[in-house]
């Protein structure tokens, strides 16, 4: 009988894996990505045979930060 493998956690997902994985569009996620928004990609190829891949450590920094303002108290508010 063979050992069973250990099952490995992806390091990076594809656009579509990344989207769903935040629940937003693809479009959204598009949008959002590095050098038009705040979320880094990583790029493997050159021309059509490219493909974007999305660092699982990245999305979380990304929805970490994000999940963090949104819980900070408001500035300049009124007194």
């Amino acid at each position: 009988m063979r050992d069973s493998l250990p099952r490995l956690s992806p390091l990076a997902l594809r656009p579509r894996e990344a989207a769903r994985a935040l629940g937003i569009s693809q479009r959204t996620l598009w949008a959002l990505t590095a050098p038009r928004g705040p979320i880094p990609c990583v790029r493997i190829g050159s021309g059509k045979r490219s493909a974007v891949l999305y660092r699982v450590a990245d999305l979380e920094a990304w929805l970490a930060a994000r999940s963090s303002a949104s819980t900070e108290p408001a500035k300049g508010g009124a007194e």
